[in-house]
C-alpha cells in the first residue's frame, strides 16, 4: 500500500496550537501514567504554570493557562495534552523526514519509535518504560525538538536540558549533532522530593536510560539480558545448560518487565510473571510474548506443576499482586521454584512503580495521590510480606537474585528480613549483576544494538547475516573465555528472526565485545556504502553497559575497591564519545535503581556509507567499551585484568595503568 507521507512536513511548523479541538480527555484505550500527587504549593504552582506557558505567544496565555492548571491539579504534572499530533506516531523511513542534513532524519526517526504507542508505556505522557523513562516533559518541547531538527545543518549541534530544546549551537561536522542532559542535579538535591518537585515546576526530567536518550528499541534489548542472565544462572545455580523443566516466577509485564516470558520461552523454562494491570498484561499477550493469562492463584500453581511435570516450556501471565503468588508458592511442601527475582519498577515505589498487595489496582491508583502517607506505609508492609514469602522458598531451594530494580534496598528500607546473616551492610541475595553478569561485563561484552532506519525488514536480515558472519569469524579467533560469550551470542543472532523481537523499529541488540561491535559495525557501514542496505544504521547501546553506568547497586555493584559510589566512568565515557565521534551523546541522573542512585549515559552512532562513518565507529567504540573495562581492572577484576592486557596488545595507542595486588595488608594488625 503507497503511503503519503506528506503529513511530517507538519514537524517543520514546530508549536502549532488549535483551539478548534476539544479540550483533551484522557483516552482509556491506551494505559496513562498513574495522577501524581501534587507536591507545589500555591506559589510553586503559580511558577509551574509560568515555565509552561513560556513556550507560547502571550496572545495564547488565557486560553492555555486553565488547561495547564487543570492539568497541574489533577495529573500532578503539565503534559500539554491538547499538543498531542493526529498523526500515527511510529518510526518513518529516516528519508520522509524533512530535513536538511540526514543525522537529523535518523534522529527524527529514534524519537517517534520511542513514543510508538506499541513502544512506549504511556504514549500520551512522553513516557518510554519504567513508570517515568521520559521522553520529553511535555508535548511543547517535542514539536519545538522536531522543527530545530528540520533547520539543523551538520554545523550546528541542538543542546538538550531535561527534554527542553535549548536551540541550535554553531558547531562541526565531526561534533555531536545532539548533545543530552537529564536529571543532572547539584548532588546535595539530588532527592526524590526534589525530583517530584522539580518535575512538577517543569525544571527537570527522569530519562531512565534510553527512553531521554532516544535509543529504546522496544523491550528486545531487555530479552536478551534477561535470556543470557537466566542461561548464565542456570549455570550457575543449577549446573545446567538446559532450562527444560526449570521454573522462574518474578513480577511485571511492563516496558522492561515485559522481557521476561519472551526470555523464557526463548530457553525453554517455565516463566511465571504476575502483573496487577490487565492493560499491561493483555499488551504482551497480543504481542504474543506471554502465552497464558490466568486469574487465579490456584490455577497458576496447578498449571506450574502440570508443565514441570511434562518439561514443558510455558510461560503464564498471572493477573494479580506478586505477593499472593510468593506467599500461595511457599505453602507448597515441596519447593516449585527453581530461579526467582523481582522487576516492579521500585525506583519509583510510591507513584506508580509498585502496587502493594493490600490494595487492588484501582484503590492503589487513587490511595497514592490521596493518602501519600498510608500508601507508603501499605508499599513497605506489601514488601515485608513478599520478602517472607521469599525467605521460605530460598530455604527450600530457590535461588533468588535482585535484578537491579532497587528491590533489596526498598525493601530494606521498608524493615523486611533482606540483611545478610553474617554482615548486615550486605544483603543476604545477590545482584544478578554480582552473582551473574558482572564477570561478562569485565570481558567487554554489554548490550550492542542497531536500529535500520530505512524501516525495512530485509535490511535487518542482511546485518543478522552481517553479524552472524562476523562472529563466527572471531570465535575461531578469540580465547575461549571470550569465544563463549561469542557463541552464546551466536546462537542467539541465528534465532533472531524466528523469536519475532522486533517491536517499533527494525532494530536488533546482542552482546559484543570491542573487536566483535567494532567489527559489525565497518561491515555494516560497508554494505550502507554499497547500496546493500538501503539506510543508515544507528548503533547504541544500552547505557546498563561496561562503562556506561556507574550504579553501586547494580552495574557496579561487583566494584570491591569502595569506588562503586564514584561516578567518574560514566562522565567520562560520555565525554569521551563526544569527541571521538557519536552522533549524539547523553548524560542521565537515575536509571533502573532510581534519581541520585546512579550516573548513566549512552550514545547514538550513524553510518551512512561514508569513510568518516567508519573512522568514528573505529574510534568511539573502542572507547566506549575499554573505558569500562580499564576501570574494571583496576579494581581487581580478573576478567577485566586479562582482558584490558589483551585489548593493549591489539591496539599499541591503548596503554592503562594495570594494579599491583598486596597480600601484606591483612598480616597487618589493626
Amino acid at each position: 500500500m503507497q503511503i503519503d507521507y506528506a503529513f511530517l512536513e507538519s514537524l517543520k511548523k514546530g508549536l502549532q496550537v488549535d483551539f478548534e479541538k476539544n479540550r483533551y480527555v484522557r483516552d482509556q484505550s491506551i494505559p496513562h501514567a498513574p495522577c501524581k500527587n501534587l507536591c507545589l504549593n500555591k506559589q510553586e504552582q503559580k511558577l509551574a504554570l509560568k515555565n509552561a506557558l513560556r513556550y507560547f505567544e502571550p496572545n495564547l496565555h488565557e486560553k492555555l493557562a486553565p488547561e495547564f492548571l487543570y492539568e497541574l491539579q489533577t495529573y500532578g504534572h503539565i503534559y500539554m495534552y491538547r499538543l498531542i499530533p493526529d498523526y500515527e506516531m511510529k518510526a518513518y523511513p529516516y528519508d520522509k523526514y524533512p530535513c536538511k542534513c540526514k543525522q537529523a532524519q535518523v534522529i527524527m526517526h529514534m524519537i517517534m519509535n520511542n513514543l510508538n504507542h506499541e513502544v512506549a508505556q504511556f504514549p500520551h505522557e512522553l513516557i518510554t518504560y519504567g513508570g517515568n523513562g521520559s521522553v520529553f516533559q511535555n508535548w511543547a518541547q517535542y514539536h519545538l525538538t522536531m522543527k530545530y531538527l528540520s533547520e539543523m545543518t551538520d554545523h550546528q549541534t541542538l543542546v538538550m536540558n531535561s527534554g527542553h530544546p535549548q536551540g541550535l549551537f554553531p558547531s562541526h561536522p565531526d561534533a555531536p549533532r545532539i548533545v543530552l542532559s537529564n536529571g543532572m542535579m547539584i548532588p546535595n538535591y539530588s532527592t526524590q522530593s526534589h525530583y517530584e518537585k522539580h518535575y512538577a515546576l517543569g525544571n527537570t526530567m527522569y530519562g531512565q536510560m534510553t527512553a531521554g536518550s532516544y535509543c529504546y528499541i522496544g523491550s528486545q534489548g531487555i530479552v536478551h539480558g534477561t535470556t543470557l542472565t537466566l542461561l548464565n544462572a542456570a549455570r550457575k545455580y543449577l549446573k545446567t545448560d538446559s532450562l527444560n523443566g526449570v521454573v522462574f516466577v518474578s513480577s511485571g509485564l511492563g516496558g522492561m518487565s515485559g522481557a521476561q516470558p519472551k526470555a523464557g520461552d526463548i530457553l525453554g523454562c517455565i516463566s511465571v510473571i504476575a502483573e496487577v494491570s490487565e492493560k499491561a498484561l493483555d499488551k504482551r499477550l497480543k504481542q504474543g510474548w506471554v502465552k497464558k493469562k490466568i486469574t487465579d492463584v490456584e490455577q497458576v500453581v496447578a498449571e506450574i506443576k502440570q508443565a514441570k511435570q511434562e518439561k514443558r516450556a510455558e510461560s503464564i501471565g498471572y493477573l494479580g499482586n506478586i505477593v499472593l503468588l510468593w506467599e500461595r508458592l511457599a505453602q507448597e511442601e515441596i519447593n516449585l521454584v527453581d530461579l526467582g527475582s523481582d522487576q516492579t519498577s521500585l525506583h519509583n515505589p510510591f507513584n506508580g512503580g509498585y502496587y502493594p498487595v493490600q490494595l487492588s489496582f484501582e484503590q492503589a491508583n487513587q490511595m497514592m495521590v490521596k493518602d501519600p502517607e498510608q500508601f507508603k506505609k501499605l508499599v513497605y508492609e506489601s514488601l515485608i510480606r513478599q520478602v517472607d514469602a521469599i525467605n521460605k522458598l530460598t530455604q527450600k531451594g530457590m535461588h533468588f537474585w535482585d535484578y537491579g530494580n532497587r528491590f533489596l534496598l526498598e525493601s530494606r528500607r521498608a524493615g523486611a528480613n533482606v540483611n545478610s546473616e553474617h554482615d548486615e551492610q550486605l544483603f543476604r541475595y545477590p545482584s544478578y549483576f554480582q552473582d551473574i553478569m558482572g564477570d561478562i561485563f569485565s570481558l567487554g561484552f554489554g548490550p550492542f544494538r542497531w536500529i535500520c532506519t530505512s524501516g525495512l525488514p530485509e535490511d535487518l536480515k542482511l546485518t543478522d547475516k552481517i553479524a552472524e558472519q562476523v562472529l563466527m569469524d572471531l570465535i575461531t579467533k578469540s580465547p575461549k573465555i571470550v569465544a563463549d560469550q561469542l557463541t552464546d551470542n551466536l546462537d542467539w543472532i541465528r534465532k533472531a528472526e524466528e523469536n519475532k523481537l522486533v517491536i517499533g523499529s527494525q532494530a536488533r541488540i546482542l552482546y559484543a565485545d570491542t573487536q566483535a561491535r567494532t567489527e559489525i559495525a565497518l561491515r555494516f557501514n560497508e554494505a550502507v556504502k554499497k547500496g546493500e542496505i538501503l539506510g543508515p544504521i544507528v548503533l547504541s547501546r544500552d547505557h546498563h553497559d561496561v562503562s556506561g553506568t556507574d550504579s553501586p547497586f547494580r552495574e557496579t555493584a561487583d566494584i570491591y575497591d569502595g569506588s562503586q559510589f564514584t561516578a567518574d566512568m560514566a562522565v567520562q565515557n560520555v565525554i569521551g564519545d563526544s569527541f571521538r565521534g557519536a552522533t549524539w551523546v547523553a548524560l542521565h541522573n537515575g536509571g533502573g535503581v532510581g534519581w541520585g542512585e546512579v550516573i548513566n549515559g549512552g550514545f547514538g552512532l550513524v553510518l551512512d556509507g561514508s569513510d568518516d562513518a567508519s573512522r568514528r565507529a573505529k574510534m568511539m567504540l573502542q572507547w566506549d567499551v575499554n573505558n569500562g573495562v580499564a576501570r574494571r581492572s583496576w579494581c581487581g577484576n580478573q576478567n577485566a585484568q586479562f582482558n584490558i592486557k589483551r585489548q593493549m596488545e591489539m591496539e599499541p595507542l591503548l596503554n592503562v595503568t594495570i594494579p599491583y595486588q598486596s597480600d601484606i595488608v591483612d598480616k597487618l594488625e589493626f
